[in-house]
Protein backbone atom coordinates (compact mmCIF):
# COMPACT_ATOMS: atom_id res chain seq x y z
CA UNK A 1 0.00 0.00 0.00
CA UNK A 2 1.31 3.41 -0.90
CA UNK A 3 2.69 5.42 2.00
CA UNK A 4 1.15 8.58 0.62
CA UNK A 5 -2.24 7.12 1.36
CA UNK A 6 -1.58 7.10 5.07
CA UNK A 7 -1.05 10.82 5.59
CA UNK A 8 -1.64 13.71 3.17
CA UNK A 9 1.30 15.97 2.52
CA UNK A 10 1.04 18.51 4.92
CA UNK A 11 -10.66 13.29 5.95
CA UNK A 12 -38.83 7.20 5.06
CA UNK A 13 -41.82 8.84 4.99
CA UNK A 14 -41.55 12.46 4.05
CA UNK A 15 -41.16 14.87 6.98
CA UNK A 16 -44.02 17.21 7.80
CA UNK A 17 -44.06 20.26 5.58
CA UNK A 18 -45.36 23.69 6.60
CA UNK A 19 -45.78 26.66 4.25
CA UNK A 20 -45.51 30.24 5.44
CA UNK A 21 -46.47 33.26 3.37
CA UNK A 22 -44.22 36.25 4.04
CA UNK A 23 -45.23 39.67 2.76
CA UNK A 24 -42.60 42.32 1.93
CA UNK A 25 -41.97 45.20 4.30
CA UNK A 26 -43.15 48.71 3.50
CA UNK A 27 -40.78 50.92 1.61
CA UNK A 28 -39.77 48.30 -0.94
CA UNK A 29 -40.03 49.18 -4.59
CA UNK A 30 -43.28 48.21 -6.30
CA UNK A 31 -41.60 45.44 -8.28
CA UNK A 32 -40.75 43.71 -5.00
CA UNK A 33 -44.36 43.65 -3.78
CA UNK A 34 -45.04 39.97 -4.30
CA UNK A 35 -45.66 37.05 -2.06
CA UNK A 36 -42.60 35.07 -1.12
CA UNK A 37 -43.30 31.47 -0.22
CA UNK A 38 -40.87 29.96 2.26
CA UNK A 39 -40.72 26.23 2.47
CA UNK A 40 -40.05 25.06 6.02
CA UNK A 41 -39.41 21.38 6.72
CA UNK A 42 -39.78 19.93 10.15
CA UNK A 43 -36.24 19.58 11.47
CA UNK A 44 -36.79 18.46 15.02
CA UNK A 45 -34.30 15.82 16.06
CA UNK A 46 -35.88 12.59 17.16
CA UNK A 47 -34.31 10.64 20.00
CA UNK A 48 -33.75 7.03 18.99
CA UNK A 49 -33.30 3.72 20.75
CA UNK A 50 -33.12 0.27 19.13
CA UNK A 51 -36.44 -1.48 18.60
CA UNK A 52 -34.69 -4.85 18.94
CA UNK A 53 -33.12 -4.87 22.41
CA UNK A 54 -32.58 -8.62 22.68
CA UNK A 55 -28.90 -9.43 22.77
CA UNK A 56 -26.37 -11.74 24.37
CA UNK A 57 -22.64 -12.39 24.09
CA UNK A 58 -23.14 -15.31 21.69
CA UNK A 59 -25.24 -13.25 19.26
CA UNK A 60 -22.74 -10.40 19.33
CA UNK A 61 -19.79 -12.77 18.89
CA UNK A 62 -21.38 -14.41 15.84
CA UNK A 63 -22.04 -11.02 14.28
CA UNK A 64 -18.50 -9.85 14.95
CA UNK A 65 -17.16 -13.00 13.28
CA UNK A 66 -19.36 -12.36 10.23
CA UNK A 67 -18.05 -8.83 9.89
CA UNK A 68 -14.41 -9.77 10.42
CA UNK A 69 -14.77 -12.48 7.76
CA UNK A 70 -16.37 -9.96 5.42
CA UNK A 71 -13.54 -7.47 5.99
CA UNK A 72 -10.91 -10.11 5.24
CA UNK A 73 -12.66 -11.23 2.04
CA UNK A 74 -13.10 -7.66 0.86
CA UNK A 75 -9.49 -6.75 1.64
CA UNK A 76 -8.13 -9.41 -0.74
CA UNK A 77 -10.72 -8.81 -3.45
CA UNK A 78 -10.07 -7.19 -6.81
CA UNK A 79 -12.85 -4.76 -5.98
CA UNK A 80 -10.96 -3.29 -3.00
CA UNK A 81 -7.69 -3.09 -4.93
CA UNK A 82 -9.37 -1.22 -7.78
CA UNK A 83 -11.31 0.97 -5.36
CA UNK A 84 -8.08 1.82 -3.51
CA UNK A 85 -6.24 2.57 -6.75
CA UNK A 86 -8.98 5.00 -7.76
CA UNK A 87 -8.91 6.73 -4.37
CA UNK A 88 -5.18 7.35 -4.75
CA UNK A 89 -5.37 8.89 -8.22
CA UNK A 90 -4.64 12.65 -8.18
CA UNK A 91 -8.15 13.35 -9.49
CA UNK A 92 -9.68 12.02 -6.25
CA UNK A 93 -6.89 12.12 -3.66
CA UNK A 94 -6.15 15.82 -4.29
CA UNK A 95 -9.83 16.59 -3.77
CA UNK A 96 -9.77 14.83 -0.42
CA UNK A 97 -6.61 16.75 0.44
CA UNK A 98 -8.33 20.02 -0.37
CA UNK A 99 -11.45 19.07 1.59
CA UNK A 100 -9.46 18.10 4.69
CA UNK A 101 -7.54 21.38 4.55
CA UNK A 102 -6.07 22.69 7.78
CA UNK A 103 -8.37 20.50 9.88
CA UNK A 104 -6.11 17.50 9.28
CA UNK A 105 -9.00 15.06 9.74
CA UNK A 106 -12.26 14.31 7.97
CA UNK A 107 -15.03 12.72 9.99
CA UNK A 108 -17.14 9.99 8.38
CA UNK A 109 -20.90 9.84 8.80
CA UNK A 110 -22.59 6.61 7.65
CA UNK A 111 -26.32 6.89 7.04
CA UNK A 112 -28.70 4.10 6.03
CA UNK A 113 -26.34 1.17 6.56
CA UNK A 114 -29.25 -1.26 7.09
CA UNK A 115 -29.05 -4.47 9.11
CA UNK A 116 -25.46 -5.72 9.23
CA UNK A 117 -26.67 -8.82 11.05
CA UNK A 118 -29.21 -9.92 8.45
CA UNK A 119 -27.65 -9.07 5.10
CA UNK A 120 -24.27 -9.30 3.41
CA UNK A 121 -24.42 -6.06 1.32
CA UNK A 122 -24.66 -3.86 4.46
CA UNK A 123 -21.74 -5.79 5.95
CA UNK A 124 -19.75 -5.13 2.78
CA UNK A 125 -20.58 -1.44 2.91
CA UNK A 126 -19.50 -1.25 6.54
CA UNK A 127 -16.35 -3.26 5.74
CA UNK A 128 -15.43 -0.82 3.00
CA UNK A 129 -15.78 2.11 5.39
CA UNK A 130 -13.67 0.32 8.01
CA UNK A 131 -10.93 -0.49 5.49
CA UNK A 132 -10.86 3.15 4.37
CA UNK A 133 -10.55 4.24 8.00
CA UNK A 134 -7.65 1.82 8.53
CA UNK A 135 -5.93 2.83 5.32
CA UNK A 136 -6.12 6.61 5.52
CA UNK A 137 -4.94 8.37 8.68
CA UNK A 138 -6.81 11.53 7.69
CA UNK A 139 -10.18 9.83 8.20
CA UNK A 140 -11.24 10.64 11.74
CA UNK A 141 -14.17 9.45 13.86
CA UNK A 142 -16.83 7.28 12.25
CA UNK A 143 -20.49 7.78 13.18
CA UNK A 144 -23.25 5.38 12.09
CA UNK A 145 -27.02 5.53 12.01
CA UNK A 146 -29.92 3.55 10.66
CA UNK A 147 -33.25 3.23 12.50
CA UNK A 148 -33.19 -0.57 11.96
CA UNK A 149 -29.98 -1.09 13.95
CA UNK A 150 -30.49 -3.51 16.83
CA UNK A 151 -28.88 -3.34 20.25
CA UNK A 152 -26.59 -6.24 19.32
CA UNK A 153 -25.54 -4.46 16.12
CA UNK A 154 -25.01 -1.23 18.04
CA UNK A 155 -22.66 -2.95 20.47
CA UNK A 156 -20.70 -4.63 17.70
CA UNK A 157 -20.39 -1.33 15.81
CA UNK A 158 -19.04 0.28 18.97
CA UNK A 159 -16.55 -2.56 19.40
CA UNK A 160 -15.38 -1.90 15.84
CA UNK A 161 -14.57 1.70 16.75
CA UNK A 162 -17.73 3.38 15.43
CA UNK A 163 -20.13 5.63 17.30
CA UNK A 164 -23.83 4.85 16.90
CA UNK A 165 -25.94 8.00 16.96
CA UNK A 166 -28.72 8.18 19.53
CA UNK A 167 -30.59 10.82 17.53
CA UNK A 168 -32.29 10.27 14.17
CA UNK A 169 -30.94 13.25 12.23
CA UNK A 170 -32.96 12.26 9.15
CA UNK A 171 -29.84 12.99 7.12
CA UNK A 172 -29.77 16.65 8.18
CA UNK A 173 -26.23 16.82 9.58
CA UNK A 174 -24.60 20.15 8.83
CA UNK A 175 -21.00 19.85 7.63
CA UNK A 176 -19.51 22.40 10.02
CA UNK A 177 -16.15 20.70 9.49
CA UNK A 178 -14.77 18.41 6.76
CA UNK A 179 -17.15 15.46 6.56
CA UNK A 180 -17.42 12.39 4.36
CA UNK A 181 -21.01 11.21 4.09
CA UNK A 182 -20.93 7.49 3.33
CA UNK A 183 -24.40 6.72 1.97
CA UNK A 184 -24.45 3.96 -0.68
CA UNK A 185 -28.00 3.03 -1.77
CA UNK A 186 -29.81 5.39 0.58
CA UNK A 187 -33.26 6.74 -0.26
CA UNK A 188 -33.28 9.92 -2.32
CA UNK A 189 -35.01 11.66 0.59
CA UNK A 190 -31.87 11.36 2.71
CA UNK A 191 -29.73 12.99 0.02
CA UNK A 192 -32.36 15.72 -0.31
CA UNK A 193 -32.37 16.35 3.44
CA UNK A 194 -28.57 16.44 3.55
CA UNK A 195 -28.28 18.94 0.70
CA UNK A 196 -31.07 21.13 2.06
CA UNK A 197 -29.42 21.30 5.50
CA UNK A 198 -26.11 22.30 3.89
CA UNK A 199 -27.36 24.68 1.20
CA UNK A 200 -24.59 27.21 1.83
CA UNK A 201 -21.25 27.67 0.08
CA UNK A 202 -19.15 27.01 3.19
CA UNK A 203 -21.09 23.93 4.29
CA UNK A 204 -21.23 22.28 0.87
CA UNK A 205 -17.49 22.84 0.44
CA UNK A 206 -16.90 20.84 3.63
CA UNK A 207 -18.76 17.84 2.21
CA UNK A 208 -17.64 14.75 0.35
CA UNK A 209 -20.30 12.19 -0.51
CA UNK A 210 -20.11 8.53 -1.47
CA UNK A 211 -23.51 7.33 -2.60
CA UNK A 212 -26.01 7.02 -5.41
CA UNK A 213 -25.29 8.79 -8.68
CA UNK A 214 -26.88 12.25 -8.86
CA UNK A 215 -26.49 12.05 -12.62
CA UNK A 216 -28.66 8.92 -12.63
CA UNK A 217 -31.32 10.73 -10.60
CA UNK A 218 -31.27 13.57 -13.12
CA UNK A 219 -31.63 11.18 -16.05
CA UNK A 220 -34.51 9.36 -14.33
CA UNK A 221 -36.40 12.60 -13.68
CA UNK A 222 -35.79 13.72 -17.26
CA UNK A 223 -37.13 10.46 -18.66
CA UNK A 224 -40.18 10.27 -16.38
CA UNK A 225 -41.15 13.95 -16.72
CA UNK A 226 -43.23 13.82 -13.54
CA UNK A 227 -43.44 17.17 -11.74
CA UNK A 228 -43.93 15.60 -8.32
CA UNK A 229 -40.83 13.44 -8.79
CA UNK A 230 -38.75 16.45 -9.86
CA UNK A 231 -39.93 18.40 -6.80
CA UNK A 232 -38.88 15.56 -4.48
CA UNK A 233 -35.39 15.67 -6.03
CA UNK A 234 -35.04 19.46 -6.37
CA UNK A 235 -31.82 19.87 -4.37
CA UNK A 236 -30.21 16.87 -6.09
CA UNK A 237 -31.07 18.38 -9.48
CA UNK A 238 -29.97 21.87 -8.51
CA UNK A 239 -26.58 20.79 -7.14
CA UNK A 240 -25.60 18.99 -10.34
CA UNK A 241 -23.97 22.13 -11.78
CA UNK A 242 -21.81 22.54 -8.68
CA UNK A 243 -20.68 18.95 -8.07
CA UNK A 244 -17.93 16.83 -9.56
CA UNK A 245 -19.24 13.27 -9.78
CA UNK A 246 -16.81 10.39 -10.27
CA UNK A 247 -18.31 6.88 -10.59
CA UNK A 248 -16.32 4.10 -8.97
CA UNK A 249 -14.17 2.48 -11.63
CA UNK A 250 -14.98 -1.04 -10.53
CA UNK A 251 -18.59 -1.16 -11.69
CA UNK A 252 -17.70 -2.85 -15.01
CA UNK A 253 -15.29 -5.07 -13.14
CA UNK A 254 -18.05 -6.19 -10.77
CA UNK A 255 -20.37 -6.94 -13.68
CA UNK A 256 -17.68 -9.06 -15.33
CA UNK A 257 -17.05 -11.05 -12.14
CA UNK A 258 -20.78 -11.44 -11.59
CA UNK A 259 -21.18 -13.00 -15.01
CA UNK A 260 -18.18 -15.27 -14.41
CA UNK A 261 -19.66 -16.50 -11.13
CA UNK A 262 -23.10 -16.96 -12.69
CA UNK A 263 -21.66 -19.18 -15.38
CA UNK A 264 -19.49 -21.26 -13.06
CA UNK A 265 -21.38 -21.06 -9.73
CA UNK A 266 -18.10 -20.59 -7.86
CA UNK A 267 -18.72 -17.97 -5.17
CA UNK A 268 -21.68 -15.65 -4.46
CA UNK A 269 -19.34 -13.00 -2.98
CA UNK A 270 -19.14 -10.96 -6.18
CA UNK A 271 -22.94 -10.89 -6.44
CA UNK A 272 -23.02 -9.37 -2.96
CA UNK A 273 -20.41 -6.84 -4.04
CA UNK A 274 -22.54 -5.87 -7.00
CA UNK A 275 -25.63 -5.43 -4.84
CA UNK A 276 -23.69 -3.39 -2.29
CA UNK A 277 -21.99 -0.90 -4.60
CA UNK A 278 -23.44 -0.85 -8.11
CA UNK A 279 -24.27 2.65 -9.31
CA UNK A 280 -22.22 4.34 -6.59
CA UNK A 281 -20.22 7.52 -7.16
CA UNK A 282 -17.98 9.97 -5.36
CA UNK A 283 -19.37 13.51 -5.21
CA UNK A 284 -17.11 16.49 -4.54
CA UNK A 285 -18.54 19.94 -3.88
CA UNK A 286 -16.38 22.91 -4.82
CA UNK A 287 -18.69 25.92 -4.66
CA UNK A 288 -17.60 29.35 -5.87
CA UNK A 289 -18.66 31.84 -3.16
CA UNK A 290 -19.92 34.09 -5.96
CA UNK A 291 -22.33 31.40 -7.18
CA UNK A 292 -25.94 32.11 -6.37
CA UNK A 293 -27.34 28.98 -4.76
CA UNK A 294 -30.73 30.65 -4.31
CA UNK A 295 -31.09 31.06 -8.04
CA UNK A 296 -29.89 27.49 -8.58
CA UNK A 297 -32.55 25.89 -6.41
CA UNK A 298 -35.65 25.00 -8.45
Amino acid sequence: MASSAQTPALDKPNPTEDWTVVLPRRGKQKRNFHKVIIHERQKQEQLWTPADIETNPERESKLMQKIQTCIRKLEISSFWLKFLDQLQTPEIFDRFLKAVGSEGKMQMVIYGIGSIESYEPPRLQLSLAILMKRMFSWIGEVEVFDPVISLAESRVLTALGCSVLTVNEQGRRQALRPTMFFMPHCDAELYENLLEANWRHDLLSNMTLFGNSFEAYEQHVSECKILKLADSRKHILAIRQFVKELPIDSRKHIVAIRQFVKERSIDPFSDDLFRAFHGSSWHFFDIDPLSDLCDAKP
